[in-house]
């Protein structure tokens, strides 16, 4: 029986990871729990557990007496005569090994959910040390479950979650599939350390260009900044300790190579390689790329830059959606103010517009302290904007972001209104040249005589039908 009980614990060492010296310390803890159980606090015992021969035996020690008063400690010479033909006198100590049937059964059960529930802490343990120390590495499992909210991953036979908010949108997932993902965060719990893992978050972007660029692996190129919309676009600056390298093109790759691998890993998120620089102003201007500036103006003390840009360019510094002047904002570290040059009132909004999103007591303060539009909350300094009532530096900083994502799209929307109307135009202008054309040929035009002057009736005739056009 002894044999059966260590090989099961043998077989837990192996399975669960746990450390051999670390099992055989909970063994005896829980052996010598059934002992007290049994003989009381006060008995004298020893536990030996060897794991390499699969033996276990308890030692209980007891004072030989001629009559018993507690029969835990002690044990009457007739008994010790009856066990064993040593000479052994009233006074010594007899040591007698105890069969572990001898227990019973509710000692045994007693024992083993004892047992049971250290192991599942030792197993917790284990478990958090693990992933904790592995915290921004990326991790490669297998998909077992979907659900709504989450999606459950196997990963060395330990649970690891994906909740919605760490996935890239667009991506559909499978049972069975393998996933790559980064290990983001480990929390203890009741039942079982909750391991969560993310496919959106910047470091898990990072970590791939790690993987796949040498140079970054190396330490010869350096990522300063990602700013990421997981699963639609990302720039990534970076920036080359070696002169003889080019750290856009080598992070590109020959013909895109590198970069093509983690586009299909991202389920083809577009991404801009920008060359870091320590002059703000050379930065932002890289950051706001394909865009073409006209000028950057930066306060490096309140991080706020106001760029100026050609009516042409609005768009592409904007982006779809604002998304590029975010991803710019982001990367750069500073909030960035768009200005259409000689139009700078075009990409104001009156604060009016902004009821429901501020509400009606903050909006009348607001206006009460002269700030009528949404580009003098934009620009206002940070000092004078916190001593209005109500707001808060985070507060502060949700109202402008939600401000400048409104002037984004309003902007957005008139380019294309400008666009359409242009469009529409052109279209016009064709169709009444069209018409002149059409109107030209179907007219009968007579050879001109030279003695009769009909060429002003004629010409009269023409003007005439090309203005009923």
């Amino acid at each position: 029986m002894n044999y059966e009980i260590v090989e099961s614990f043998s077989q837990m060492v192996r399975e669960k990871r746990i450390d051999k010296d670390m099992l055989t310390g909970i063994i005896e803890d829980v052996f010598s729990m059934m002992v007290r159980k049994k003989y009381g606090m006060e008995a004298r015992f020893d536990v030996v557990v060897n794991m390499d021969k699969g033996d276990i035996e308890i030692y209980l020690e007891k004072q030989i007496v001629e009559t018993v008063t507690d029969a835990s400690i002690q044990i009457d010479i007739e008994s010790v005569r009856k066990k064993t033909d040593e000479p052994l006198e009233v006074g010594d100590d007899f040591v007698e090994v105890i069969d572990l049937q001898s227990f019973g059964r509710r000692l045994v059960v007693s024992a083993k959910q004892n047992l049971n529930q250290r192991i599942k802490e030792v197993e917790k343990e284990i478990v958090y040390n693990e992933y904790s120390n592995s915290i921004g590495e990326i991790i490669v499992g297998e998909i077992y479950q979907i659900r709504k909210g989450e999606i459950l991953v196997n990963h060395n036979r330990n649970e690891l979650q994906l909740p919605k908010n760490e996935q890239i949108a667009k991506e559909r997932y499978r049972k069975g599939e393998t996933i790559r993902a980064l290990l983001k965060e480990v929390r203890k719990n009741a039942s079982s350390p909750v391991v969560v893992i993310s496919r959106s978050d910047p470091k898990f972007l990072a970590k791939l260009f790690e993987i796949e660029i040498p140079e970054i692996y190396d330490g010869i190129i350096e990522i300063k900044a990602v700013a990421r919309e997981a699963g639609e676009r990302s720039k990534v600056a970076v920036e080359s300790h070696d002169d003889r390298i080019d750290a856009v093109g080598a992070c590109v790759g020959m013909k895109g190579v590198r970069i093509h691998a983690i586009v299909r890993e991202l389920n083809n998120e577009n991404i801009d390689v920008i060359n870091y620089s320590d002059n703000p102003t050379i930065y932002i201007q890289r950051a706001l790329a394909p865009a073409k500036l006209k000028s950057v103006q930066v306060d490096e003390a309140a991080k706020m830059a106001n760029v100026l840009v050609d009516k042409d360019q609005v768009s592409l510094a904007i982006g779809r959606n604002g998304q590029n002047i975010r991803l710019a904002s982001k990367l750069s570290g500073y909030e960035i103010n768009l200005v259409k040059e000689g139009g700078e009132e075009e990409y104001d909004m009156d604060l009016e517009e902004f009821r429901e999103e501020l509400g009606e007591p903050l909006l009348e303060r607001l206006i009460d302290e002269g700030y009528e539009t949404a580009r003098k909350v934009i620009e206002a300094p940070l000092d004078d904007l916190l001593e209005i009532e109500g707001l808060t530096e985070e507060k502060v900083k949700s109202i402008r972001e939600m401000m400048k994502r409104e002037l984004a799209d309003a902007e957005v929307e008139e380019d294309e209104e400008e666009e359409e109307i242009e469009k529409a135009s052109e279209t016009k202008t064709e169709s009444v040249e069209e018409a002149k054309d059409s109107s030209t040929e179907d007219t009968p035009v007579q050879p001109v005589q030279p003695v009769q002057p009909v060429q002003p009736v004629q010409n009269e005739k023409k003007e005439s039908q090309q203005s009923e056009v």
